[in-house]
Formats: structure tokens, sequence, C-alpha cells
């Protein structure tokens, strides 16, 4: 789902990244006090592991791209403040260094993939794991769970993102500017091609690392879980 440039006004970019710079810098002072020296290296996996799930990506007609982000997983073994830092630091590297995600939309692509998708699915899959022992079942489901809706969040709010533009952003005759799409286009393709697609390989894979961490490395996530 990342944004492009030239898909977004200027007037929109600019108020994401008004959004994003305190949601930033309160991210870097949190992850600074509650972030264990011994999981600094973890923050960096998470980072690289997001950059890797999101460069596989498919076209969506009326939209952008879809594929999975990985900010759940991030969220549930680090918190959701660690995952906005590791999440933002994939999608700069592939915007300054890929193309893929526009420069001008970093701070709308950060809000939805490194603050709202991240935030979202933590705290659905605590509510979903709540009082779960450990090594138990309902924890790999509240993180499937958790991953499918924090992706589809975040994808609904970039077709909204989208379809905002031609109201937004048009000539005199009404002509876009920027997204030419209206919101129900834009709204249903990126909802659509994740809630079919997308958000169930966010599914398995949040799902399914959950389930090996649980089995092989417990305390990576009861650690997160007790603080």
């Amino acid at each position: 789902m990342h944004i492009p440039d030239g898909y977004l006004g200027p007037a929109t970019c600019g108020f994401f990244y008004l959004v994003m710079l305190p949601i930033w810098t309160i991210a870097s002072r949190i992850v600074k006090k509650t972030l264990k020296t011994r999981q600094v290296p973890m923050l960096a996996i998470g980072a690289a592991f997001s950059f890797v799930i999101m460069m596989f990506n498919l076209p969506i007609p009326g939209g952008s791209t879809g594929h999975a982000v990985g900010g759940v997983l991030v969220a549930i073994l680090l918190g959701p403040w660690a995952a906005c830092i590791a999440i933002t630091v994939a999608l700069v590297i592939q915007a300054l260094l890929f193309g893929d995600g526009g420069i001008t939309a970093i701070g709308a692509n950060c809000f939805n993939m490194a603050f709202v998708l991240p935030f979202a699915g933590y705290y659905v899959y605590r509510a979903v794991s709540y009082k779960a022992p450990a090594g138990s079942n309902r924890r790999v489901v509240a993180a499937g769970v958790a991953g499918y809706i924090g992706i589809n969040v975040a994808a609904v709010l970039a077709g909204v993102e989208f379809g905002l533009q031609p109201l937004l952003h048009h000539t005199s005759i009404g002509q876009a500017l920027y997204c030419p799409y209206g919101l129900k286009v834009a709204v249903f393709t990126m909802a659509g091609e994740h809630l079919l697609i997308f958000g169930w390989v966010e599914v398995i894979v949040t799902a399914l690392v959950v389930k090996y961490l649980l089995k092989q490395s417990p305390e990576l996530i009861e650690e997160r879980e007790a603080g």
C-alpha cells in the first residue's frame, strides 16, 4: 500500500509529516527508555524483515500496491513504539533507495503502516490473547487476527487518503490534480485486495512466526507481555 509521489497533494503530504513528527519523537524517546540492550538486534531484524516482506508487492488497479508488512509481528515482539521505528526505517530506505513509495508521501505511508498498523494490531493481539497461558494456541490465533485487522485498517486508510484527493485538489472544472479515483473506487480496491489476498498473507506470516517462537524461544514473547 505504498503511496507514490504524485498521488497526494502537497497539503495532504505536509499534514501527515506534521502528524508523524511528534509520533517519531515520542517513539524514539520511549524506545530509548524501554528497549533493553539485548533487544536492539531484534529491532534491526524486525526492520529488515519488514523491508524484505514489503518488497514483494503487486500493483492494485485504482490504488497503489498490495503486500504484507510484518508490523504487527514486530509490535508483538518489541511493542508498538519499537515497531513504529522499525517500519519507518524500512519505509524510508525503500523510498530513498528503491523508489518504492514516494519521498513526499513518507509521512502518509508511515502513518498508515508504521503507526496505525502496529498499534491497531498490537492491541487486538493483547485483547484476544488476554490471560492466555504460555504456549496456548490462542496466542497464535490472536497473532493472526491482529495481523489481519492491522493491515486492513491501514489499507482502508490509504484508500481514504487516495479518495479524498479529487475532493481536495482539482481544477475549476472538477478535474483531479493528483489521485483521480474517488472514495468509492479507492477504498473498495484497497480494502478489497487486502481483505481477500494480502491480509491472509499477513495472517500466515504473523501466526506462523509467533507459533514457532512460542515453541523455540517463548521468552521473546513472554518478556514483552510481562512488561
